[in-house]
């Protein structure tokens, strides 16, 4: 029997044939063993690898989509080599094989029928009509798109009379044209690496200073990009068609990496925060995972206290201070107490019965950041932590944005050591969610 296909050991092997100029010898050998034997999912990952490490997208594409269409634990092995180039700290394999995955799962050739069973919600058909209308004044979308805007409205009308919270499956029979275009990526803008993302108006070595020395470990940086990153990432959040999370409370709408929410700059950004802050995160801390919210124009207070499953959370907003109402309030709310080891991730996640009650136990205080465009939170992602109450303009240029970027696990945070303890939930030992699993590979 032989042994099993790791990723974290393909991405290696993929990264030294491609530095070693062997690639085309490799992926000649791995077609010769496709034709001997073409059920071999093992040698279609390995030239799937290399393709991709060489920058073969279009030759990557039909491997991949083979895999996705083979069944379910496919999208296993694409998390896992998503993972393993993070690990590995190769961005651009990292963020390639994303937006492949994502344009595969959510894009325009896509099956319907095979995409994630996305409920129709007010919030999200409101912000997808909104969306819709924002590109068709940039040229993005055609003027054929006024139908389609008319049959979301049409939808989100029927649905609002249910109420705010309604929601309902999607109908592609009685909804042909929702489903033609809901859950899709009909447009990600293109978003380069500019030639600097992170601002000079800020001291990373000060920043790590005060992070280090301060427990629980709570830092926020105004002016954290430039001018032209900051721009380029408030356009891509604006026109991509990526944002599918509608399981939120109060209308939050959320976007995973591999869902759509990446591109170069943003792997640009996360790169050269590793690089700025070596003590804090550098290469013991990998990225793990990024993400982006819209919320707004109204959020009641203390309805997200979590923690997340990382050693090390950013968290910067990019919409205008100009849409925040009150400026004392629309930012994030950090706790003094670190969820236990010993919970779940449900858990520490999500369950506001436990979560209220402990830090009350804990008599646990309280930093409230006020909201600032391009201004950065670093933190012990560990900490428990809530959005602020959010006071926006309506419109949609005006909805709250906010991006995360997760580096490291929360069991090898070294930088603050003392721990909540070991206080049991229901009795069930902690575990990660599947969303994030991943298989480690020691460099």
């Amino acid at each position: 029997m032989g042994t099993p296909w790791n990723a974290g050991s393909a991405v290696a092997r993929a990264r030294a044939a491609v530095s070693a100029g062997l690639a085309e010898e490799e992926v000649h050998l791995l077609r010769e063993a496709l034709q001997a034997d073409s059920q071999s999912w093992s040698n279609k990952r390995e030239l799937a690898l290399l393709l991709a490490a060489s920058e073969r997208w279009d030759e990557v594409q039909p491997l991949l989509r083979d895999e996705l269409c083979a069944d379910a634990d496919s999208r296993v092995w694409v998390t896992e080599v998503l993972n393993a180039a993070l690990e590995h700290c190769d961005f651009a394999l990292a963020e390639g094989f994303a937006s492949l995955f994502a344009r595969l799962r959510w894009g325009a050739s896509s099956d319907p029928a095979k995409r994630p069973a996305i409920p129709l919600t007010v919030p999200k058909l409101r912000h997808d009509i909104q969306q819709m209308y924002y590109l068709q004044g940039l040229g993005v979308l055609s003027s054929e798109y006024s139908q389609v805007i008319d049959a979301y409205q049409a939808v989100h009308d029927r649905l609002v009379t249910e109420g705010p919270h309604a929601q309902a499956p999607l109908d592609s029979d009685a909804d042909p044209r929702i489903a033609e275009n809901y859950n899709r990526l009909l447009h990600v803008r293109h978003t380069p690496r500019v030639a600097r993302a992170l601002s000079r108006r800020w001291d990373p070595a000060a920043v790590e200073d005060q992070y280090l020395a301060n427990a629980p470990g709570v830092v926020y940086v105004d002016d954290f990009l430039t001018e032209e990153a900051l721009g380029e990432l408030y356009h891509f959040c604006l026109e991509s068609t990526v944002w599918f999370g509608n399981r939120y409370a109060h209308g939050r709408l959320g976007a995973l990496m591999q869902d759509g929410f990446v591109c170069p700059l943003l792997m640009q950004i996360a790169e050269e925060l590793q690089n700025a802050l070596p003590r804090l995160i550098g290469n013991q801390y990998p990225l793990r995972q990024m993400w982006g919210f819209k919320c707004g124009p109204q959020v009641p207070a203390d309805v997200t206290t979590h923690a997340d499953f990382a050693a090390v959370n950013v968290n910067f907003w990019v919409t205008p201070d100009s849409a925040n109402t009150d400026e004392h309030s629309g930012g994030l709310v950090v706790h003094n107490v670190d969820a236990p080891l010993s919970w779940g991730f449900h858990a520490y996640n999500g369950r506001q019965d436990l979560i209220r009650p402990f830090l009350q136990r804990r008599q646990a205080r309280s930093m409230t950041i006020p909201y600032r465009q391009n201004r950065a939170v670093i933190f012990n992602s560990d900490l428990f932590h809530a959005s602020d109450a959010i006071r926006f303009r309506p419109g949609y240029e005006n909805l709250r944005i906010n991006v995360t970027m997760l580096y490291g696990d929360r069991e090898e945070e070294a930088h603050h050591p003392q721990r909540s303890g070991s206080e049991a939930v229901d009795g069930r030992p902690a575990w990660r969610s599947a969303a994030f699993t991943r298989v480690r590979s020691r460099r």
